[in-house]
């Protein structure tokens, strides 16, 4: 197992003080913790996200859309664990209604995408995974993990007036003009071993205290270990709430019974 680099990375909407374990250099405000990929899970990013304003509407693509769009990186699907969340944050992803892609392209011009789409109210717990092609925002006042598939492609559709590139042609090009279905979210209870996805790229779980024998079987490969309570160990290696690790698989790592932390994998 080896400890993954982190990469700090500083974001007008980022924040100047972040939740536990993590600290903010002094006049700093820091939006994202990266945890660099590794070769053995490559196709595999993780990082926290914390916000204290709204991001840009946005859309990713798939691998095929990608391709097709002569992008020289693979498509993006994600999915999110929210960590905490200040009273009256939300989520914007998918639409109230069905929307045409002439509606969608008007209305990221007059900036009324931000009315059709639908506002999640969040708290810590909830998880929600984004396929790629929904239309979607993270609001203010939001701590979370994500875990995409290791690509920087983000098509910006709408930014609140902000001076920054939008990419309407391509955006509306991969949008899915819909809902987004219930079905890919929910909330999770504090505690407890749960499956959070198992999709095309990646299968995740949260693992309170030691893995059983069905799910060291299913990560016997390599893999991506968060730590979110107590510490873990390889050897004399300790990794503690705040990092992230590689791993040749989960029987390499020694969990404790009061331990919390999650598990990824590629497909």
């Amino acid at each position: 197992m080896s400890e993954l680099a982190i990469r700090t990375v500083e974001k007008p909407w980022g924040r100047s003080q972040l939740p536990a374990p993590f600290m903010v250099p002094f006049g700093k405000r820091i939006g994202e913790i990266w945890f660099e990929p590794v070769e053995e899970v490559y196709s595999l990013l993780v990082k926290y996200i914390f916000t204290s304003e709204k991001l840009s509407v946005q859309v990713h693509p798939d691998d095929a859309q990608a391709k097709d769009l002569g992008e020289y990186d693979t498509g993006k699907e994600e999915c999110w664990l929210v960590i905490d969340a200040e009273p009256g944050a939300t989520l914007g992803i998918g639409f109230h209604g069905e929307l045409s892609a002439d509606a969608m392209r008007a209305a990221a011009l007059d900036g009324s995408i931000e009315d059709l789409m639908v506002w999640h109210p969040v708290q810590a717990g909830d998880f929600f995974y984004i396929p790629a092609g929904t239309v979607h925002a993270i609001g203010a006042g939001v701590s979370l993990i994500e875990i995409q598939q290791n690509s920087n492609i983000t098509y910006r559709l709408y930014d609140y007036g902000r001076p920054r590139r939008l990419h309407l042609d391509k955006g509306i090009a991969v949008a899915k003009g819909e809902p987004y279905a219930a079905a890919l979210h929910r909330h999770l209870a504090p505690t407890g071993t749960v499956e959070l996805a198992r999709g095309r790229y990646f299968t995740a779980h949260r693992v309170e205290g030691v893995p059983d024998a069905a799910l060291l079987e299913e990560y016997d490969g390599p893999l991506l270990v968060l730590p979110r309570r107590g510490e873990l160990e390889l050897g004399q290696q300790v990794v503690r709430p705040g990092e992230c690790a590689y791993a040749a698989s989960a029987s390499a790592i020694t969990f404790s019974p009061e331990s919390q932390s999650i598990l990824v994998r590629a497909a």
